[in-house]
């Protein structure tokens, strides 16, 4: 059979390594963001014990059951494909001590494809570019999800609960979070629908309208992480979706701060979501925590929600009003609505594209929540953004030149006017150059500061 071989050297003992894969959220991390691929249940390294996956081939979804054998903890596991896209495949994983602090993975495949007498001559454009790319990602997630665990590795583990923890950020924050030996708890609302691969008994159920708890108990976690919110972009602003966007951030946040404000054992942290658009359409001024807010709905919005955890701060709970970019990552938000004109070639300038993008990796944002979280003189307001914004244009032809795509097509204001109404204003043909100064003097340091470098890695277009 065909054999593809990979070998990935990091600064970690066996140790660290081997906990890593062995974690609830290593598969989440491991899969390629551009991939498209769900996870449906997560096997704990042992002999017969089964991961499963659906992944995409083409149009077509295809579930992927891969059994584990011939494990040898500490050194060696396999997986073979019991049911999925190719005819034969088993992948052996061999972990090497280098050094005292250096570990070598040499990942071993062995592959049929369902027409096997095609699997040789087309091998090199049907299967390995892909498992090239795929690896290319899995070792660089390793390495720096282990780099960041290690920076705060003397310090105990925390007891976190996480609300969206289904979106996103949400899902891949609660994966590294997982995979770094924190315990993961979700708050969830009545009606969210948990993914099949996370652990449904660590949860609390409410009503964050009222702030009734239905299930569970707020009392000791070390810290709470508040995302939830209705998607601010998702659909066009009537009057009646600014209300709901409004009301999913405030009220609940409210009601939280509130209940954590009385427990017998409350969190030492709260984390709450926040945006950029907090500083309103400022231009090309370079603008940082210390800046002024602007003045329209999303400013307005964003200082309500911040102010909405007053009764904890009240209390002496330390809380931190996460700030974010643009989020960068295939897996939704903003990028994903930029993808397909920019493959066709059509992603040029948007409204001259003069405006300015504050924009973070999906990792930076997770490692940066983690930062905050485990760095116990932090509070306060936080710009989570790569410390290189670019203009709007300039992001367009970076991403041409990423998917070797030519960018010139402009693209009016006002056709995003027609289209998205206020929300086409206010979210793209207005923007804001956003520093992280205060993250950065924490000691923070950026994975990926530079977008090209980002897009790369998160597309799989990796040289």
């Amino acid at each position: 059979m065909p054999i593809f071989e990979h070998r990935a050297e990091h600064n970690a003992n066996i140790t660290e390594i081997w906990n890593w894969h062995n974690s609830q959220g290593a598969l989440r991390r491991i899969m390629p963001e551009w991939e498209s691929i769900k996870p449906m249940n997560v096997g704990v390294i042992e002999n017969d014990d089964e991961t499963i996956f659906q992944v995409k081939i083409g149009p077509i979804k295809k579930t992927w059951v891969a059994r584990h054998h011939s494990v040898i903890a500490g050194e060696t596991f396999a997986d073979r494909m019991i049911r999925g896209p190719f005819s034969a495949w088993n992948h052996v994983h061999n972990f090497e001590s280098t050094s005292d602090n250096n570990t070598m993975i040499h990942d071993h495949i062995e592959y049929k494809l369902p027409f096997h007498i095609l699997t040789g001559w087309s091998a090199g454009i049907t299967v390995l570019p892909r498992l090239r790319q795929m690896f290319k990602y899995r070792s660089n997630r390793v390495t720096n999800d282990i780099r960041q665990i290690q920076a705060t590795a003397e310090l105990p583990r925390q007891k976190v609960l996480v609300s969206g923890s289904t979106g996103m950020i949400g899902l891949q924050l609660c994966a590294f979070l997982e995979a770094a030996g924190h315990e993961v708890h979700r708050l969830i609302r009545v009606n969210t629908k948990l993914p099949p691969d996370v652990n449904s008994s660590q949860i609390i159920r409410w009503n964050d309208r009222t702030g009734e708890v239905l299930e569970g108990d707020f009392n000791g976690f070390d810290t709470i992480i508040h995302l939830a919110g209705a998607g601010i972009g998702d659909k066009r602003w009537s009057k009646k979706r600014k209300q709901l966007i409004r009301d999913s951030r405030v009220i609940p946040t409210e009601n939280l701060s509130r209940i954590i404000s009385t427990l017998d054992q409350p969190p030492k942290t709260l984390m709450c979501g926040s945006a950029i658009g907090f500083y309103g359409d400022r231009g090309t001024e370079v603008l940082t925590e210390s800046s002024s807010a602007g003045n329209d709905f999303v400013t307005d919005l964003c200082s309500q929600w911040e102010k909405a955890t007053s009764e904890a701060k009240k209390v002496g709970i330390r809380v931190i009003n996460l700030r974010s970019g643009i989020v960068i990552t295939p897996l939704g938000g903003a990028l994903v609505k930029l993808l397909r004109p920019a493959k066709l070639g059509g992603g040029g300038p948007v409204g001259g594209g003069r405006q300015m993008q504050s924009w973070i990796s999906l990792d930076d944002e997770i490692f940066a929540i983690h930062h905050l979280m485990m760095n116990d003189t932090c509070v306060g307001a936080y710009n989570l953004t790569s410390p290189n914004a670019v203009s709007q244009k300039q992001f367009a032809r970076i991403l041409g030149r990423v998917l070797r795509r030519p960018a010139l097509l402009p693209l009016p204001g006002f056709v995003i006017k027609i289209l998205f109404g206020e929300m086409g204003q206010k979210l793209v043909l207005e923007g804001q150059n956003v520093q992280p100064k205060r993250l950065q003097e924490s000691g923070f340091e950026f994975t990926y500061p530079n977008l090209e470098m980002c897009l790369r890695n998160c597309l799989g277009k990796m040289n």
